[in-house]
């Protein structure tokens, strides 16, 4: 007997997208692959192909004429019950969507589905939101929004290209052959920003040389929330989290914030934390700094980045911080203290080298963890001396035999 073909679902509005939706199924049917559609819709479907899946059978569907915000994140529950009943159930190898960010919530409904799905299962989303802020849409996924170029109203020669050219797309992923990933042994996430390069690029290389797979995750906001994802579902075996400079922009209203999660809980994945470029908020370029802060120490990293210095004030809570999340922890966990600077441009000499406010930000930590269980380690080097990495990485493996 012959391998089913895979199984595309696709997520459409029918209430105002059915021609979209019958032309991505039947791009689809033409390339030999099954297709499953889910009706997101909140109202009855219009003209067009039979749902197979309405989701909102498998949601608490307010009334039509009930609030949109309501009616539209009821939607979103169903496509995402739906999508991962179909993936449970063995029918589901990939999955495209077309969306609007008008009436019908489209793109956000579809987002919220397909983000459930496990990385590495072809997501495409057509919206007209591709090419504006994605954050909301994406996070920390490797959904594919692609741009519509034109709304999605009906079927033209613009629209038909780009749909077919999802279409595809997601026909190409789903046939694709499988990624062999080479024997490794832990697999490890190291946390990293451009002031920490050195440090995170050495502890790669030593957990390599041993056989562990490193994923380095860039601490941007979406970074972290990344890596405490993969934290959360068990997919690590252990973290290098040298670089918790996310707190400093959650504390002061940086551009880089992870939110409350980060540090936050999580199994019991023996972690080693630093205190990396804890010595710098994040904002975007210098014009966009808001003007209460024009008084203090700002380096313009490059055109898009402008970093400014953590005050002793700022540092002490951002230490309390830290240490009350790493008391939190259920695993086993270990913090370094880098005495000489926290980044590269928090040694000495350099723009932001500030001994009082490393100071207030050490001993915010040591009182934090004191008594608490947790490991506390102080090396006198910078975070990015090679002694640092290799120092991390020992600790790391001695906390791997405390599980």
């Amino acid at each position: 007997m012959s391998a089913r073909p895979p199984v595309v679902a696709v997520l459409a509005t029918l209430d105002t997208k059915g021609a979209e939706a019958a032309f991505v199924t039947g791009r689809l049917a033409a390339a030999g692959l099954e297709t499953v559609l889910v009706d997101t819709g909140v109202f009855a479907p219009a003209a067009g192909p039979p749902a197979d899946i309405a989701a909102r059978d498998a949601a608490d569907a307010p009334d039509a004429g009930a609030d949109r915000g309501a009616a539209v994140a009821a939607m979103a529950e169903g496509a995402h019950a739906a999508v991962l009943a179909l993936r449970a159930q063995g029918r589901l190898d990939g999955a495209v969507a077309v969306g609007g960010t008008g009436g019908t919530g489209g793109t956000s409904i579809a987002a919220r589905a397909l983000r459930a799905l496990p990385l590495g299962v072809p997501k495409v989303v057509v919206s007209t939101a591709a090419s504006g802020d994605t954050r909301p849409y994406v996070g920390e996924s490797d959904l594919v929004l692609m741009p519509s170029v034109v709304d999605v109203a009906g079927l033209n020669s613009v629209s038909t290209r780009v749909l077919a050219n999802a279409c595809d797309a997601v026909a190409g992923m789903v046939r694709g052959a499988p990624v062999e990933r080479p024997a490794a042994g832990a697999t490890v996430a190291a946390s990293m920003f451009g002031v920490t390069t050195p440090a995170v690029t050495r502890a790669r290389e030593l957990l390599e040389e041993r056989g562990d797979e490193v994923l380095v995750f860039h601490m941007t906001g979406t970074g972290g929330r990344a890596l405490e994802a993969l934290a959360d579902a068990g997919a690590l075996d252990g973290v290098l989290d040298l670089t918790t400079t996310e707190l400093a922009d959650e504390l002061v209203g940086g551009v880089m914030s992870a939110g409350p999660g980060r540090l936050a809980g999580g199994p019991r994945t023996p972690r080693v934390i630093s205190l990396g470029a804890l010595d710098m908020v994040n904002f975007g370029p210098r014009e966009s700094v808001p003007e209460h802060f024009a008084d203090r120490r700002l380096l313009v990293h490059n055109p898009s980045v402008t970093l400014m210095r953590t005050t002793p004030e700022e540092c002490a809570e951002l230490g309390s911080r830290l240490a009350a999340r790493a008391c939190a922890r259920p695993g086993p966990t270990a913090v370094l203290l880098p005495l000489r600077g926290v980044s590269a441009v928090a040694v000495q000499d350099g723009p932001f080298h500030d001994p009082d406010a490393d100071a207030a930000l050490f001993d915010a930590v040591r009182t934090g963890l004191a008594g608490s269980g947790v490991r506390v380690e102080e090396r006198d080097t910078d975070i990015n001396d090679p002694a640092f990495a290799e120092a991390a990485v020992a600790v790391l493996a001695e906390l791997h035999g405390e599980e």
